[in-house]
């Protein structure tokens, strides 16, 4: 295999020296960017625009053609996974997504099925080949999929929640039937990362989206351990491809996070970083954690609070700079630019390689 021309991304990961902190942020290829806007008017719709490979290609690219980034991520979705059991996905403009036939009880459980990745996902794979066909050797691929529970809650609730009460009732009355529902998910994710990793991704992402709003008696059984099965599978099966764990609010879960096995923690902006590397130690690289909404204000303001990310973390690698969550839609481009360069300015004092 042809080694990567940047592989910054990589020897982060796994802790190595580096000249400089590697940058890409969550939701790099979105809404922000007028290009990918012209891109999703031109598919139609956005599972339209999922679902086509050379357009998930082209999206993909936007922000590597715009920003010296240290990886692409591929144009996807986390609801692949339970559109292709069968719910019937869907996205109105404004509300999000929507599922038409939502896993409410034990029977539904029962019927599901875990999707082929090449059968029932071939698109999304296609994309991903495409995409590392178009990246060259240039920078890393990053393929993900959503945790097992951040999946399940949209399964349950048939889309967005803000209070996760059928799911959450389910938890509680019913916890073998989400038991095994949190089961099939994470063999359908194992086999859904393993194969974007066989089609070309050099990284991997588990989005734990909601794994925040367990309480701390049931993060452990209900979203952590279906993602330790998850790392485990991988390991075995690509034990040298990069992991990286994310949960949304989850800062208080970093040791047991890493005792999974990943590479790699992303934190929310409500963690703070430093105290993080103090508690993970070298274990486990660290992903964050700008404030997304930084990048609402000035590029002056922006360099200052890259600068303070950097120097909370300190000397040495394993860290990859990136956002706390997505970038929002309402960034203006150059506000992303300032952040990538501000990286790229202040992050060598804090390498020897």
């Amino acid at each position: 295999m042809t080694p990567l021309a940047n592989d910054r991304l990589l020897r982060a990961l796994k802790r190595e020296p580096l000249d400089r902190t590697p940058v890409w942020f969550m939701r790099q290829a979105g809404r922000y960017l007028p290009e990918y806007r012209a891109s999703r008017a031109k598919a139609g719709d956005f599972m339209s625009l999922c679902r086509n490979p050379e357009l998930c290609c082209e999206v993909t690219m936007q922000p590597i053609a715009r920003y010296d980034l240290d990886a692409a991520i591929l144009f996807s979705d986390i609801l692949t996974i339970p559109d292709a059991m069968g719910l019937g996905l869907s996205f109105a403009e404004g509300e999000g997504p929507r599922f038409a036939n939502p896993v409410r009880d034990p029977r539904a459980v029962a019927q599901l099925a875990v999707p082929d990745p090449e059968d029932e996902l071939r698109y999304v794979m296609d994309a991903v080949s495409t995409i590392k066909g178009e990246l060259g050797n240039r920078i890393p691929l990053i393929g993900f999929a959503g945790s097992p529970w951040t999946l399940a809650t949209y399964m349950v609730e048939g889309g967005s929640s803000k209070d996760f009460s059928r799911i959450k009732a389910m938890l509680y009355d019913a916890p073998d039937a989400l038991e095994t529902l949190l089961s099939k998910l994470a063999a359908a994710v194992s086999l859904y990362l393993q194969a974007q990793i066989a089609r070309g991704a050099d990284v991997v992402m588990i989005f734990d989206t909601w794994g925040g709003t367990l309480t701390p008696a049931t993060y452990a059984p209900f979203s952590l351990e279906p993602m330790a099965k998850i790392v485990a599978h991988l390991k075995r099966v690509a034990p040298t491809v990069p992991v990286m764990l994310f949960t949304k609010g989850g800062g208080q879960y970093l040791e047991a996070m890493t005792e999974t096995g990943c590479d790699g923690l992303g934190l929310d902006w409500t963690t703070d970083i430093a105290s993080a590397r103090r508690r993970v130690g070298d274990r486990v690289a660290l992903q964050g954690n700008l404030d997304p909404s930084v990048l609402y204000a000035s590029p002056e303001r922006i360099r200052l609070e890259v600068a303070r990310v950097l120097q909370d973390f300190g000397n040495g690698s394993g860290h990859v700079f990136n956002l706390g969550h997505g970038i929002t839609p309402g960034v203006n481009p150059e506000h992303a630019a300032a952040m990538v360069a501000a990286v790229r300015e202040f992050s060598p004092q804090y390498h020897s390689a």
